[in-house]
């Protein structure tokens, strides 16, 4: 029985792309220096898998960005102001669609389905130009072909592509992106054909926005483009893959009626439903399922014995020849190697499997399958099993009990948004367009190495909260000289917003290495929560209590909301998400409840990933947004009318959630816009009525383009003809941990500076 894997990590065991990538930004190396670290690490992972001895391994998952990107690049559709001339796109072109440069703006960027990867959303419209830009899935086919390991390239499917688009500034929005479909089709049969050429003998196209409601039309498209295709593919062997979700009954016919069609892929692990869908419609005969049974997206040791099942159950529809068995996902959104854990004991480990267990996982089930069954690999896999389901620390009788309690209630605050910013301006007294940022400040070298060292013990606890609170009154006394309104403390005893809150919660377990890739080299260390949550002791007091000492002004209280810390980890799987979140909720109310009593009146709870979370099928999507919601407004229900709560969202689609967000009864809200450009402002353009305070963010932080006055007023002004001037609030888009001051203080100079002189403006028009 074969065995296959979606794809795989690309950051490297110690996070060396990442580093390859800043120090080609920078100037620190060349693009050969970069070309080389790439490809020992693409070289690295085909051969673990050659040797682990997977069948089906991809090539063309690596990535300097990400593979939408990649896609955009290989049919040549760059925007034009990125004066591309045509020919091989090289890294200036790649990379100024990606950050941006000094001249022009990024793409936008979003969220990969419900996952915390990111995308660079293609521009399209029908002008257009499309051609054969970039030949790197055929040379990286031929670079694993030359050492000996025979791939799989993985290209992302055209409709998928166009589905995935956007219409270009100046398109109008009715435009149909599918009717490109002709368009890029001609260069995908050139693709096709040398890979063919180069001795490929298997092609696999993914296609997940397969696993979402599409009507006829859509669906439609699809048939069209592989019957277009079917021609290129004589010789050739394909396999459709589908992840992160059930494939609907009117897709699944569709594809599975593909004559150029060798195999489907299919998601078993979040697709629950696939499995009936297959027992009562069917498969095509003389085709490959490739089923999805070890989870790409999650880092729990595989439940070998279910597992066998499933392949069991499958067989009898298909054939044992015709089953191959696969992750459900890539396993890019996977920590890379549970080897480089030298910190987590010997219980919790045994509860893990990162990247290079489940290439391992899946070869034993294909070997178990093919009667060739490893005991005490199964045997070790069982013990496991049942460890992690009988073990105390898992459970805590008086969290569950308060948690079912919370479901009687929606927990709303006592007095409308409208009154309570009334008392809060009383409190606060703020100006007109009040200026803020979202929380992070630059993480200097300097900063990085204090917090290292401290938690090495090189450093005494006293040396290191007097350089926390030196960095912290630099932050204060620059926001000062910056005129800004409400300030933060710049978050410098936090190396991420999520991992902070988790290392202080119980329930939760911490990696040393367990790196996933974000967006281009940003990387995270998501935590894992294994148990039931709890918070033993205050957070966030005792600094944010400090920096308010340093200033008049007031000070945000900075949290990250319940849903984004259970969105940003690897959530424990043997209960509801739900009921996870609800207890995290929990704790973070109580750090609110002693942020406020420490004299605290703004304080911010983070949401960036509540939209990320949203189920990919409609009707899923009522129970998650109840749910999330109402997570957030435990936080924050039992505060005063006096205090200021804010919460932020970044880097999603809002507009389809817009009264959910609403529904949240924050008091303010800042939120991205400008990267995406500012198609959030068309919700209110359409009579959205938001009468919270809500900050669209002015620029693009993921960018070190520095925006101009003019150019921040411009976005303020377009603001202001679709919001009440006073609920709007004036910020970045983003926090600003992954910029140079270099590049900050600039931009915030800027942003002060457009908000004043929109202020005289609006007082010279009374």
């Amino acid at each position: 029985m074969a065995s296959h894997i979606v794809g795989y990590p690309r950051m490297g065991p110690k996070r060396e792309l990442k580093f390859a990538l800043e120090s080609f930004w920078d100037g620190k190396s060349t693009a050969e220096d970069l070309q080389k670290v790439s490809a020992d690490l693409r070289s690295s992972i085909w051969k673990q898998m050659a040797d682990a001895g997977i069948k089906y391994i991809p090539s063309n998952t690596f990535s300097y960005y990400d593979q939408v990107l990649d896609t955009t690049a290989l049919l040549g559709a760059v925007p034009e102001r990125y004066n591309w001339n045509g020919g091989e796109i090289g890294f200036d072109t790649y990379f100024s669609m990606a950050r941006g440069n000094a001249s022009v703006p990024a793409m936008e960027m979003t969220k990969w389905f419900d996952t915390n990867y990111h995308f660079i959303v293609p521009e399209l419209g029908p002008n257009t130009k499309f051609s054969y830009a970039s030949h790197k899935a055929v040379s990286e086919y031929k670079e694993a072909k030359a050492l000996g390991v025979d791939t799989v390239p993985v290209l992302v499917g055209p409709v998928t592509y166009l589905l995935l688009s956007k219409p270009a500034k100046g398109v109008e929005k009715t435009f149909s992106l599918l009717s490109l479909l002709d368009n890029i089709l001609p260069i995908y049969k050139e693709v096709v054909a040398e890979l063919k050429a180069a001795g490929a003998s298997w092609i696999q196209f993914d296609e997940p926005t397969l696993v979402k409601d599409l009507d006829s039309h859509q669906l439609e498209t699809f048939t069209k483009a592989y019957t277009e295709l079917e021609s290129s593919f004589s010789g050739l062997k394909v396999v459709i893959e589908t992840y992160f979700a059930d494939v609907p009954v009117k897709a699944y016919k569709t594809i599975t009626s593909l004559n150029a069609i060798t195999g489907f892929g299919f998601d078993l692990v979040r697709g629950t439903k696939t499995l009936d869908v297959i027992k009562s419609e069917g498969f095509p005969s003389g085709k490959y399922l490739f089923a999805g049974v070890v989870d790409g997206r999650n880092i729990w040791a595989n439940d070998l014995a279910a597992s066998l099942s499933t392949l069991e159950a499958l067989e009898g529809i298909v054939g044992k020849d015709k089953l191959v068995v696969s992750t459900s996902s890539s396993l890019l959104h996977t920590a890379v190697d549970l080897v480089n854990e030298t910190k987590l004991d010997d219980e919790i480990k045994s509860w893990l499997a990162f990247a290079a267990q489940k290439v391992l996982e899946v070869n034993a089930l294909a070997k178990a399958f093919a009667g060739q069954k490893d005991e005490a690999f199964f045997s070790a896999n069982a013990a496991a099993q049942a460890s992690r389901k009988s073990s105390p620390r898992v459970t805590n009788p008086e969290v569950q009990k308060a948690a079912a309690a919370l479901k009687g209630s929606d927990h709303r605050r006592a007095t409308n948004v409208s009154a309570r910013l009334d008392a809060q301006q009383k409190k606060l007294n703020l100006p007109i367009l009040p200026t803020t940022t979202i929380g992070s400040f630059p993480q200097t070298i300097e900063l990085r190495r204090v917090r290292r060292e401290y938690k090495a013990n090189k450093i005494s606890e006293e040396a290191y909260v007097n350089a926390i609170k030196e960095e912290i009154n630099k932050v204060v006394k620059i926001q000062e000289e910056f005129d800004i309104d409400v300030l933060v403390h710049g978050e410098p005893e936090r190396n991420d917003m999520v991992e902070y809150f988790g290392e202080q919660l119980s329930g939760f377990a911490f990696t040393v290495n367990g790196w996933v890739q974000s967006y281009g080299s940003r990387c995270v260390k998501p935590p894992i929560i294994y148990g039931d949550v709890s918070r033993p002791k205050a957070m966030t007091v005792f600094w944010s209590s400090v920096a308010q000492s340093m200033t008049s002004r007031p000070m945000k209280g900075m949290l990250t909301g319940p849903v984004t810390i259970l969105n940003w980890s690897f959530v424990r799987n043997d209960q509801p998400r739900f009921e996870t979140c609800y207890q995290i909720a929990l704790s973070i109310k109580q750090e609110v409840e002693d942020l406020e009593a420490a004299g605290i009146n703004v304080i911010q709870i983070d949401e960036a990933a509540l939209r990320e979370g949203l189920p990919l099928r409609k009707a899923e999507e009522a129970f998650y947004l109840d749910w999330a919601v109402h997570s957030f407004r435990i936080t924050n229900c039992g505060v005063k009318d006096t205090t200021q709560i804010h919460t932020h969202m970044c880097y999603s689609n809002f507009n389809d959630i817009i009264h959910s967000i609403i529904d949240m009864d924050a008091d303010v809200i800042t939120i991205e816009n400008s990267r995406s450009d500012e198609k959030l402002l068309s919700v209110f353009r359409e009579g959205v009525k938001y009468g919270a305070g809500i900050g669209p963010g002015v620029y693009d932080i993921h960018s070190p383009r520095i925006p101009s006055t003019e150019e921040i007023a411009d976005r303020i002004k377009k603001m202001l003809a679709v919001l009440e001037t006073n609920i709007l609030w004036v910020n970045p888009d983003c926090g600003l941990k992954t910029r140079k001051y270099a590049e900050v203080k600039p931009a915030l100079t800027n942003m002060v500076a457009a908000a004043k002189q929109l202020r005289t403006e609006l007082a010279s028009a009374k």
